[in-house]
């Protein structure tokens, strides 16, 4: 159809829809209807502003409860400013078979019937739904066909899209079938994600279970989740997976060549799941020097987050194939060591005693597996060197100063006991006498 006729089309169309809207203003049955549309409407307005404040309080839960009934009644509750254009798309249908009785004619009544649905769809799409993908389907797709169904012209709208063909190599396909299949795989897979956000926190919440293994359950109902979501969009839109077997054929020789790292980090990535040697809340160190603690565990990859708000992406392969130091801060104790020195006029015997005390009391220190040992490590050029073991629960760093209180201690322990800390002294010796000076 080209421009012409779809001017044309359009001009007739536009003369129908003025023949209707003059027949109407000119008909007392048509007046009637208006009434009626009318009162359903003001009758629409006052039940709405009674039963939204009655919907309201018994669907708004008390604060800080989190129960599935909790969620459920504000979900319901999100639905409430669409209470006003659905109470009057009812009792405009009840007009509707009203004046279909008497008259035997229902048309403008039907109209109103309409307009009130697109007012409902409208509602919808701008103050109850929050998903920005559903919302772009709503404000491009549903409001418009809300809008072509309330003037009466979807069918036509639908069987112009039906008639258009989009070529696309060997194969064409119209544009109303290239909407239906956006809508449809927008809602399902956007349905797939949040059954998915669901699973996952309902996991996650499963204390009982090993950090890892709750990982590898989350992965697997997400996997399994947009699995069936793919199935279901290709069987919905009469889409054979038999013609997809030359797509199959490309992407697995893709895996071969260029995707295979892809494909070796996410089988990595379940090993790592199921032997639970790092997971998340441990800290890591890797051969490469990138450390931090791990927040989240991907299909591809690992994220840690270090101390400094950084956030280093590493992939899952690198955790297979070379040495990671785990310091497993999600609850293993670590050992450290605060090195020190007393001068050599000090008795060292007295030194241990001192030292040890000190340190057990700081809170952070444990008594297990071992409580704090200061051992003699040698004689150096200014003192006599020593160093005190001790665990603590967690890394020394961040929010955690275990080494800087344990020096405070060890510091504040000697100068109370009287110990000297050395510092390097320097003799120089004259081997020729100065010269004398002279006045």
């Amino acid at each position: 159809m080209n421009q012409a006729e779809i001017l044309d089309t359009a001009l007739q169309e536009a003369t129908r829809l003025w023949g209707i809207a003059e027949g109407w203003l000119l008909s007392p049955a048509a007046w009637s209807q208006f009434a009626l549309l009318l009162i359903a409407y003001l009758v629409a307005l006052y039940t709405s502003r009674k039963l939204h404040a009655l919907l309201g309080r018994l669907l708004t839960p008390p604060e800080g409860q989190d129960s599935y009934i909790a969620r459920a009644r504000r979900f319901v509750a999100l639905f409430l400013p669409l209470l006003l254009p659905l109470l009057a798309y009812v009792f405009t249908g009840l007009g509707e078979s009203v004046t279909r009785s008497l008259f035997g004619s229902g048309a403008v009544i039907a109209f109103g019937k309409r307009v009130f649905l697109f007012l409902a769809v409208r509602i919808l799409v701008r103050e109850v739904i929050s998903d920005p993908v559903m919302q772009v389907l709503g404000r491009y797709i549903l409001v418009p066909v809300a809008a072509l169904y309330a003037l009466g012209l979807l069918d036509p709208a639908m069987a112009y899209l039906d008639a258009t063909v989009v070529p696309l190599g060997n194969l064409s396909f119209s544009v109303l079938f290239a909407i239906r299949f956006v809508v449809v795989a927008g809602a399902i897979f956007w349905l797939g994600r949040w059954s998915n956000d669901q699973s996952s926190q309902f996991i996650k919440k499963q204390e009982e279970m090993r950090p890892a293994m709750r990982e590898l359950i989350a992965k697997t109902i997400e996997i399994a989740i947009f699995g069936v979501a793919f199935l279901l969009v290709m069987n919905i839109m009469g889409i054979s997976l038999t013609s997809l077997a030359v797509l199959t054929g490309v992407i697995g020789v893709g895996l071969g060549f260029g995707l295979q790292k892809i494909a070796s980090n996410f089988i990595s990535g379940v090993i790592l799941l199921l032997e639970g040697q790092a997971t998340v809340g441990d800290y890591v160190e890797l051969d490469g020097g990138e450390a931090g603690t791990i927040i989240k565990m991907t299909a591809r990859a690992t994220i840690l987050e270090t101390y400094d708000g950084r956030w280093i992406v590493v992939p899952n392969e690198d955790f297979i194939t070379t040495r990671v130091v785990n310091y497993s801060d999600s609850g293993s104790a670590n050992r450290y060591e605060a090195p020190f020195s007393v001068s050599y006029d000090t008795d060292i015997n007295k030194v241990p005693a001192i030292i040890e005390a000190a340190v057990a009391k700081h809170p952070g220190v444990l008594t297990t597996p071992f409580p704090p040992d200061c051992e003699l490590r040698g004689f150096g050029d200014s003192g006599v060197d020593f160093a005190v073991e001790f665990w603590v629960e967690g890394i020394d760093d961040g929010k955690n100063k275990f080494m800087s209180d344990v020096l405070f201690l060890i510091w504040n322990a000697l100068k109370a006991e009287g110990i000297t800390i050395p510092y390097p002294h320097r003799v120089v010796e004259l081997k020729t006498p100065l010269p004398e000076q002279t006045a």
